[in-house]
């Protein structure tokens, strides 16, 4: 069977490393890039808005999404719980449409069990300092908070090696463009190729990937 038209990106980062504003940029540059809205329990930052940066809930309306088997994926992270609304990713993916999710590492996994052909990008800070001193000046998380999420640093970039791809956001302008390298690059894959140009190839007497001649 081949896979669907759609591909699956999942960027997975610790907070502080620059994921959201290279998403944002992305999706800037490449509007037919269709981003996952996830839902969360935590509260809205400043300059966020319910419906496209997240979907925000209350715990109750969480779990109830949760008991309904409405998440593709979720996870506690700093005491807030985030979640993948499954509906649309099936939805976005067989309508030729490639995704792109904005997970942490768990849910990554989660994602890449479901879906085996996902790909993952993961999005390293220079350094420890450069992630603190970013926190800083985002200005939108208490002291003591910054100190949970720096803790929990270590233990995110960690699983960096489940991903496909890195990319060290150093210079914002170069980590954009190599971001945008690896979505172009993932969609010549000879599986996404075949779905979206399946006559030609059967034109040409090419087979799905995992298809056994007669």
């Amino acid at each position: 069977m081949s896979q669907a038209a759609g591909n699956v990106f999942v960027v997975v980062a610790p907070s502080g490393a620059g994921k959201s504003s290279l998403v944002n940029a992305l999706l800037e540059k490449d509007p037919t890039l269709c981003l996952s809205v996830s839902a969360t329990t935590r509260a809205p930052r400043s300059g966020e808005t319910d419906g496209k940066d997240y979907r925000f809930v209350s715990r109750a309306e969480f779990a109830a999404m949760q008991q309904n088997n409405q998440l593709l994926e979720w996870a506690e992270v700093h005491g807030n719980f985030y979640g993948t609304p499954r509906d649309q990713i099936d939805q976005a993916i067989h309508q030729g449409r490639d995704v792109l999710l904005e997970i942490d590492w768990q849910g990554a996994r989660q994602v890449k069990r479901l879906f085996t052909q996902t790909i993952g990008i993961f999005i390293l800070p220079p350094s420890i300092q450069t992630l603190e001193q970013r926190l800083q000046l985002r200005g939108q998380d208490s002291q003591e908070v910054i100190a949970r999420r720096i803790q929990a640093a270590n233990e995110e970039i960690s699983h960096a090696p489940e991903c496909e791809y890195v990319i060290i956001n150093q210079d914002f302008r170069i980590a954009l463009a190599e971001l945008t390298e690896v979505i172009a690059v993932a969609r010549l894959r000879y599986g996404s190729q075949f779905a979206k140009n399946e006559a030609l190839f059967t034109s040409l007497g090419l087979a799905a990937l995992g298809s056994t001649s007669a």
